[in-house]
């Protein structure tokens, strides 16, 4: 009776492995092949080749890119190089990547940026908050942006219980911001175990100096984080889960869940279009790949296209120089945004990078697939046309 157990126990167990190994594969989509698809007039940016992992755009047109992410399971193309923060123009016909300056006292040896937000105050001040992981821990460093000279100045470190494994960020105010924690720990090998196990432990944070608590839960692992252009909804993504949750924000900061849209990819950065309220995704659409970083079998990324059409109500893709579904779509809706053709003449579009959101500006409607390493930032500068495939099953 005794062996029969043991046997029985070992049965379970394994079985149990197996259906947590099966189920873990599933949320890297680890089978899942994308066809490489060479983008028309698509050129690297130098500079920048050890890794973008995000990107917000100013108004005006200025980009801020954070660089050099080291990452617990990802692989570093410059393991001892301390992170940094680029500046580029994207009016210019030819932009570059311009390395700004951080003022003195700051500790560079050991800048690690992740996730950064922009915000504009009304003074036209423009404040930088910038995700760092300093000896593998989690802060949130604030600056201010000084254009005449290219720099930034540190103005303070912000650190707390809550913000544990803090991935993005989307700033609020001056000193106050949304974050996501996109796991529960940050110590590797208990990271690992968390994701093999399918805990939805992970969460979204909300910080201000007055009061800092948790405003959404029960992620597998919240990610890419924005917010509407009416500040009324919070997207976050769940990179696990191949969804975006759409939240909606209230007068005491907290959220309430509003709706998800489920996508068969791993959803990293989000962006959003100022103008319409369309989102843009940066996507990887095999983890397991992400993981390995193998040179001869690179991963990919890909880029899906949202907006919320009134009658149809779901997230809807389309092929590049695509015209919008029919009717149009109504701007109170949390998706919503303007109708009307998506030929644009010109957009910029930033690809890549460890972990690496993609953004953009303008409105190019398509969903592709693009060959690079996962530590590699290039930027495709699309002038009106070119044929890209891909899947469009949204």
């Amino acid at each position: 009776m005794g062996k029969l157990l043991a046997v029985a126990l070992v049965g379970i167990a394994a079985a149990l492995v197996a259906e947590r190994l099966m189920a873990f594969r599933n949320r890297l989509n680890a089978s899942r092949e994308i066809a490489p698809v060479t983008l028309p007039n698509c050129r690297l940016i130098k500079g920048i080749e050890t890794g973008s992992e995000d990107i917000d755009i100013l108004p005006n047109g200025l980009a801020f890119i954070s660089s050099g992410l080291k990452y617990p399971g990802l692989k570093s193309l410059a393991p001892d190089k301390p992170g940094e923060i680029f500046l580029m123009d994207l009016n210019e016909d030819n932009p570059r990547a311009v390395e700004l300056r951080i003022s003195r006292g700051f500790d560079l040896a050991s800048f690690n940026p992740h996730g950064i937000s922009t915000y504009v105050d009304r003074d036209d001040t423009v404040y930088l908050f910038v995700v760092n992981h300093p000896h593998q821990k989690s802060t949130v460093e604030l600056f201010k942006f000084v254009e005449d000279d290219n720099s930034l100045v540190h103005l303070k470190t912000i650190r707390h219980d809550l913000l544990t494994s803090v991935n993005d960020i989307v700033a609020m105010g001056p000193d106050s911001f949304y974050a996501t924690n996109d796991h529960y720990f940050f110590d590797f090998i208990l990271m690992f175990l968390e994701m093999f196990l399918g805990l939805t432990w992970s969460n979204v944070v909300y910080y201000s100096p007055k009061e800092v608590k948790e405003v959404a839960a029960g992620f597998y692992s919240a990610n890419g984080i924005n917010v509407s252009p009416d500040r009324k909804y919070i997207y976050v993504a769940d990179v696990f889960d191949h969804n975006v949750h759409v939240m909606e924000k209230h007068a005491n900061w907290n959220l309430t869940h509003v709706k998800t849209l489920q996508l068969d990819t791993l959803v990293d950065n989000l962006s959003i279009d100022p103008h319409t309220g369309d989102i843009w995704t940066g996507c990887h659409p095999n983890g397991m790949k992400l993981f390995y970083n193998d040179p001869e079998n690179l991963p990919a990324s890909e880029v899906p296209f949202g907006r919320r059409h009134w009658s149809l109500g779901y997230l809807c893709a389309r092929k590049l120089l695509g015209s919008n579904p029919p009717g149009p779509a109504h701007p109170e809706h949390p998706l919503g945004g303007a109708g009307g053709d998506t030929r644009l003449r010109r957009q910029w579009l930033c690809a890549a990078g460890n972990l690496g959101g993609i953004r953009l500006r303008g409105k190019i409607a398509h969903r592709h697939s693009l060959p690079q390493s996962s530590l590699l930032r290039a930027i495709a500068h699309l002038a009106g046309g070119g044929h890209i495939s891909g899947k469009q099953d949204l």
